[in-house]
Parts: structure tokens; sequence; C-alpha cells
């Protein structure tokens, strides 16, 4: 029997995932059906230190760290399915397959995360991921995600 739980703010990523900022790429999960679905969201804020050099004339998100927000929302979704009460001591991106950049996202963008689960196998779970802005798909990703406890 897994948890239920309908969101999660940062104070419950932060207990949830063991990244920590700059590297947290996402700042709440809006909506959560157990580990088959969830919405993660990210601000993009020209603070972020990553568009001090990517690119400081014309600001653009990575796309491996839009990548990296459809896994922690995936790491956050395999968590909150465990029955255990407490966290894991880690969660691991394990594979990154049929990545697709559509649209840049830059600095005032709200992105939302869409993950929906494939499959899962053990500790190993396997999400299709989908960064949307204002309606549009702009990255998706199939991506894996391992618990490890310890």
């Amino acid at each position: 029997m897994s948890r239920t739980i309908e969101s999660a703010t940062i104070r419950d990523i932060l207990r949830y995932l063991p990244h920590r900022y700059p590297f947290l790429m996402i700042d709440r999960v809006i909506e959560i059906d157990s580990d088959n679905f969830g919405i993660g969201v990210k601000n993009v804020s020209i603070n972020e230190p990553q568009f001090q050099g990517h690119f400081p004339a014309e600001p653009v998100m990575p796309g491996v760290l839009l990548i990296e927000g459809m896994a922690q929302t995936a790491g956050v979704l395999c968590v909150i399915s465990q029955e255990e009460s407490t966290s894991p001591s880690l969660v691991y991106f394990m594979t990154i397959d049929k990545a697709k950049f559509r649209k840049p996202v830059v600095p005032g963008d709200v992105v939302h995360y869409r993950m929906t689960k494939e499959r899962q196998r053990g500790n190993v779970w396997r999400f299709h991921g989908e960064a949307v802005v204002d309606g549009q798909t702009v990255a998706q990703a199939d991506v894996s995600a391992m618990i490890v406890r310890d």
C-alpha cells in the first residue's frame, strides 16, 4: 500500500531528495497520483547561477537542467509512493532516453514537469516526462530512477 499525498512543498522536497541549491531543480510538486503521475514546478529566475554563463546576453535554461528537473520530480514520486515513513538514503538518476528540446526556456518562465510512470521493477522506476511552459511542450525525455536505502 502506498502513501497518499496530494502535493509536496519545498520543505517536503528537501526531506525526500538529497539535492540542495543550486542544484535543486524543482520548487514544488502540485499534483501527485502515487508514483503513477505527478507535476513538478520550477520557477525560472534570472538570479540562478547557470545564467551567468549560459548565455549572459540571452539567458537560456540549459537542457540538461530541464532533464534534471524531470528526474527530480520522478524521484519525489518514487519516494512518496513508498510505505516507509523515512526518506531513502539516495535517489539515483539512472538513464535518459529519447530526449528532445523543442523551445528555449528563459527567466520568468514557469516549467511544469509532467511525469508519467511507464513501469517499475523492484527499486527502479521508468518515467516519460514532458517539460511544459504556457501549455507548450519545451522538452521531453524518458528517465529512470532508483531508490537506495541503508
